[in-house]
């Protein structure tokens, strides 16, 4: 007799940068087959149409409530290589920080306010670090939960000091930015690190100090910090990483197995006359590929770029398109068809190696590999977890993305050491028609805004963030996007109470808040609603 299949619609899983449905089919307690639906069509790239070229300094910011700084930095390096700029060096190291204070508040209050919640879900109850999960992340009253979700907002009072607020501002300009720090200003956001570090990230995160962890080069070297002290074995991040192995984190949410980043932080004498081309050799955090199924690593250009929209809400056909070539024509009606058109989100592809997965882990699985300059950050950590753990799993992606916090640190002392404050901070730039692209990595994920200028105005906007990449639909030869293919092979224990969805999803780090209906599949009858997270 075929096994009963149980159909869960989780609604939605998606709150800053619009509601995400996930629905999932189960056989015999486990996930077979998966559809993500972005259901609110936000219209970015139609806002813009016809507007100043300088519009998406002002209207992208607000794409996202979290990543503000990285679609301002996408923006402006958009019309610095469409009309040719110069970009002194201390303009770029303040787009630099800028981005990263706004990760350095982003990953601890992901971790806190999203993510380590379901830690105490009651299905862990069994787990001999249940107790202690529910004392230190339990919202509200857990003692880490409080000072995480608390220490999260100084690094952003950086970014104010930059940008005059956050969020939402528009400092970054084509030519550089508006505003130039004073010592004053460059001696405050010294100390706001140092609270930072002090505070939580030295004694509450890690148990050891910044020069301690940095000496991690492996797994094993992983393993041998852990079991050194129990400063460190009772540090969130060691405590996480043990119960995420006791609750058997490590065994789900593979995903598609290749990996894309654009690389980050333009360095400040290499990209001060950005073009498309020079980029990937500019950048501190390198860019390129990644295939976890041949081990391979591969250089990343914004030509290989495809969208497919043949299960999209568009009428723009079923074919892959680059960028430069979309209208954004949104269909006016709009049916769920889960054969068919099911989702706003786009397939979005590599002409070659079809679906990528997104984020820090595929930031860091590029860091740890040998292409780029020698100039360019290298970290092989991250890599040789993957190759030793069997490849991606929830677990691994959530270390990756807290791994990142002592590198970005150290990346914002060393800028605020390299600003020269009475050199120029802004090159006035001539306007000209014109192609531009911009990129970055988000706390999220690759994210990049193409833009097309004609007759003074723009005739073309396009964004592909981080969701894009993960949560789109099926693409015309069926696959899965990755968000789809790492929920499938997923246990679920209790499907009244199917955290495992949650874990999945939110390691992604979609701002995941859930609401679950469970319906059996051959009558329809709703079986259970609830909520996740």
């Amino acid at each position: 007799m075929p096994a009963q299949i149980q159909t869960l619609d989780i609604s939605p899983v998606g709150r800053v940068e619009g509601d995400l449905d996930v629905r999932v089919e189960v056989g015999d307690g486990v996930v077979t087959s998966a559809w993500t639906q972005a259901e609110l069509f936000r219209g970015f790239e139609v806002i813009l149409r016809d507007k100043d070229p300088q519009a998406g300094l002002v209207v992208t910011p607000r794409a996202c409530g979290i990543c503000g700084a990285s679609h301002l930095s996408c923006a402006a390096w958009a019309l610095d290589t469409a009309w040719g700029t110069e970009v002194p060096r201390n303009a770029i190291l303040s787009r630099n920080l800028g981005q990263i204070a706004e990760t350095l508040q982003s990953v601890p209050r992901y971790f806190y306010g999203l993510y380590a919640i379901d830690l105490t879900n009651k299905n862990y109850r069994k787990s001999p670090f249940y107790e202690e999960a529910v004392k230190r992340f339990a919202p509200f009253t857990g003692t880490s939960y409080e000072r995480g979700v608390t220490i999260s907002g100084k690094p952003v009072e950086i970014y104010a000091l930059l940008g005059g607020q956050w969020p939402h501002s528009s400092y970054m300009v084509p030519g550089g930015v508006m505003s130039a720090p004073t010592l004053t200003d460059v001696t405050r956001a010294w100390g706001i690190l140092e609270y930072f570090k002090t505070n939580w990230l030295e004694p509450l995160w890690l148990g050891c100090s910044l020069e301690r962890y940095e000496q991690i080069k492996s797994y094993d070297d992983f393993l041998a910090w852990l079991d050194e002290s129990p400063a460190h074995a009772n540090s969130d991040l060691g405590f996480y990483w043990r119960m995420g192995v006791d609750i058997g984190l490590l065994k789900y949410g593979a995903g598609v197995g290749k990996y894309v980043t654009w690389g980050y932080l333009p360095h400040e004498d290499r990209y001060n006359k950005p073009t498309i081309e020079g980029r990937s050799d500019a950048v501190i955090m390198k860019s390129g590929l990644y295939d976890g199924k041949t081990d391979t690593h591969a250089s990343m250009k914004q030509d290989f770029v495809r969208e497919n929209l043949l299960h999209a809400w568009y009428d723009e056909g079923g074919a892959d398109v680059h960028p430069f070539d979309r209208v954004t024509r949104p269909t006016t009606k709009n049916a769920i068809d889960y054969a068919g058109k099911y989702s706003w989100g786009t397939a979005v592809r590599h002409q070659d190696a079809g679906r990528l997965e997104a984020g820090p882990l595929a930031r860091q699985l590029v860091a740890g590999g040998k292409l780029g300059e020698s100039w360019q950050h290298s970290d092989p950590f991250i890599l040789d977890c993957y190759r030793k753990l069997g490849g991606a799993s929830v677990h691994v992606r959530q270390l990756a993305r807290v791994h990142e916090l002592v590198k970005l640190y150290r990346q914002a002392e060393r800028i605020l050491r390299e600003f020269k404050l009475n050199d120029p901070w802004y090159i006035k730039p001539r306007e000209r028609d014109g192609r531009g692209w911009g990129a970055t990595e988000a706390a999220r994920g690759a994210l990049c805004h193409w833009i097309e200028l004609k007759d003074g105005k723009i005739k073309n906007y396009q964004i592909i963030a981080p969701t894009t990449w993960n949560v789109g639909p099926r693409d015309a030869e069926g696959a899965r996007g990755p968000i789809e293919e790492a929920l499938v092979g997923t246990p679920i224990a209790d499907p009244t109470d199917p955290v495992e969805v949650g874990h999945v999803a939110r390691s992604f780090d979609s701002c995941l808040v859930c609401t679950v209906h469970a319906h059996d599949a051959k009558s329809g009858k709703e079986l259970a609603r609830f909520r996740i997270g």
